[in-house]
């Protein structure tokens, strides 16, 4: 950039160049341009008082360059009287972003001003032939993307795969002809890659919770293609593709930063297009238990005006659904959650019945309440039978025959381990939030400058003065797409709490005591809730209860079983008079 001294008694020009390739620096294109235009600034417009402004390989198709940010930002400070490119899609490809800067020209009385198309806006011709020419340049633009997109389309339709990451649990094979062209694309399962998406779909059909299934892969050690723990979000995305049934699917979305689908007719489905995984019956099945949970949590969270302490964590004991939420009536002094289930309410075909955060709270906060203690005093048990008993302790679980064994004895055999110790003293070794949000705003960054890469490749592709061969394209596409592909599973995990799936026994048991020390309820044998929920913000409440239980499943209004985050699961027999 060469920059002069500003004298405001005569005219000072903006000097703008730009090459859609860095191919181009390198040839005669770049340094042309700045050359012609420096020498029409001293013998056409008068005056050697100008400042030069490049950006070498950047597309027109957007303004987002740094050398065009620049020169505005100087322009806005009353630094230039004109502005000077080679040609108008040097400045920009696209009309309406050219009239939006052209219209700001004008505001701050700067001439605009075309090397190539020999006018200038300071005169009314000028003025017009520029929104003829800038007419036809975006019309040129549309068409030619209206053919690479019919041309991309019509490869869908004929089976022929356009770049992109290859779902979970295939990989793909290229066969090419004697001069070592590509031309045909073949999808195989991976031996390791399709057992666990196999796995997966079958275990989703079993577990019925995308949470559950996730801390059950993590637990038994299964990663992902990119090396990270299994997250809800990625689970959704191979649960809810077609591709897994044979079927290939493109043109489903518009782009943008907020993607969203297209119309059905335009969506291109090319059946048995490549070996099936799973079957289209099995697939169907699992897409509808994936819309019925995701109904069943919005019903769930169905009222946002209040604070549901247990809000999307419990479950129907006879059909399974996620059970809604409500309030008491609001003339109480107490106003507190009721949970029913939307299947009763809807169609009658379930006989559950509803309950509140009195019955949940108070059995949930005094079973916690109970397993610290007995972990405290864990010295003096000797069997699962006797920690049973300390489990049970109190009026609160006086109709309870008894715990199923495979909890019981987990827990038993946890704090026989002797891994968790003075937890009274002991600091929290959970996740950070803020550890957390400095790594999502690293990833979202790091997603964005690859986004802009993949615009740019497309951008070369479609409108650069040096053509892109299509299969160079499509492999470089492909390479910045699974780059963003795992920028994305990690930030679906770390959004989905999918951190705190892997909480361990200890972390556990931690975080329980710290939240029972804080509220000064150390030592006691009894937790009066509605005395807890009275005197305790609603929200420090639900962030303990989600941060440590995955759900709770009712029946006949009585908790039945509770499944903390640790993985362990207490199921609980009652009496023959409940």
């Amino acid at each position: 950039m060469k920059s002069k001294e500003y004298n405001e008694n005569k005219n000072r020009v903006a000097i703008y160049t730009r090459v859609s390739t860095l191919h181009q620096i390198d040839k005669d294109s770049l340094p042309m341009q700045r050359q012609d235009l420096i020498n029409y600034t001293k013998l056409i417009l008068g005056t050697e008082d100008y400042v030069v402004f490049e950006d070498a390989g950047y597309s027109g198709g957007n303004t987002s360059r740094p050398g065009l940010i620049e020169m505005f930002k100087q322009i806005r400070a009353g630094a230039f009287t004109h502005v000077l490119v080679w040609k108008i899609d040097r400045i920009s490809r696209n009309l309406i972003d050219f009239a939006t800067m052209y219209e700001e020209l004008k505001k701050l009385k700067v001439t605009f001003v075309s090397r190539a198309e020999q006018f200038d806006t300071s005169t009314a011709m000028g003025e017009a032939m520029l929104k003829i020419i800038l007419v036809f340049a975006e019309l040129e633009r549309n068409m030619t993307s209206e053919r690479v997109t019919a041309t991309m389309i019509s490869r869908a339709e004929s089976g022929k795969w356009n770049g992109g990451r290859v779902p979970y649990g295939f990989t793909r094979e290229t066969s090419g002809n004697d001069d070592g062209e590509r031309h045909e694309d073949k999808f195989i399962i991976d031996p390791v890659e399709g057992k666990v998406a196999l796995l997966i779909h079958n275990k989703y059909e079993e577990m019925q919770s995308l949470l559950r299934l996730s801390r059950w892969l993590n637990e038994c050690g299964y990663r992902t293609r990119a090396g990270n723990p299994w997250s809800p979000v990625a689970l959704y995305k191979i649960l809810s593709s077609i591709f897994y049934c044979g079927d290939y699917m493109y043109n489903v979305t518009k782009g943008g930063d907020k993607p969203a689908p297209k119309p059905k007719d335009e969506v291109v489905i090319v059946k048995d297009h490549h070996v099936a995984l799973v079957s289209r019956e099995q697939k169907e099945r699992i897409v509808a238990l994936l819309k019925k949970n995701n109904r069943s949590k919005r019903v769930a969270n169905n009222d946002t005006k209040n604070t549901h302490i247990f809000g999307g964590l419990v479950y129907c004991g006879v059909c399974g659904s996620r059970m809604w939420s409500s309030t008491s009536n609001q003339d109480r002094k107490w106003v507190y959650s009721k949970y029913g289930c939307p299947e009763r309410r809807k169609s009658k075909k379930c006989y559950g019945k509803s309950t509140s955060d009195i019955t949940i709270g108070e059995f949930v906060f005094n079973y916690i309440l109970n397993m610290l203690n007995a972990q405290k005093n864990f010295k003096d048990i000797s069997s699962p039978e006797e920690l049973q008993k300390h489990l049970l302790l109190g009026d609160t679980f006086s109709y309870i025959k008894s715990i199923e064994p495979d909890g019981l004895n987990d827990l038993y055999n946890v704090l026989s381990s002797g891994v968790v110790q003075e937890i009274y003293s002991a600091s929290i070794n959970m996740p950070k939030k803020e550890k957390v949000d400095s790594v999502l705003s690293n990833l979202k960054q790091e997603k964005q400058i690859k986004e802009r890469a993949l615009r740019r490749l497309v951008d070369l592709y479609l409108y650069s003065e040096e053509s892109l061969p299509e299969q160079e394209f499509i492999v470089r596409k492909e390479a910045l797409t699974n780059e963003i592909e795992d920028i994305n599973e990690q930030i679906g995990f770390l959004n989905s709490d999918g951190w705190q799936q892997t909480m361990s026994d200890e972390d556990f048991i931690k975080s329980a005591s710290e939240f029972i020390i804080t509220q000064k309820l150390t030592d006691r044998v009894y937790i009066s809730y509605k005395r807890l929920a009275t005197s305790v913000d609603p929200k420090v409440l639900k962030d303990f209860v989600n941060s440590i239980i995955d759900s709770i499943t009712v029946e006949k209004t009585y908790v039945k079983q509770i499944v903390f985050k640790n993985g362990l699961a207490h199921t609980f027999i009652y009496n023959d008079k409940i």
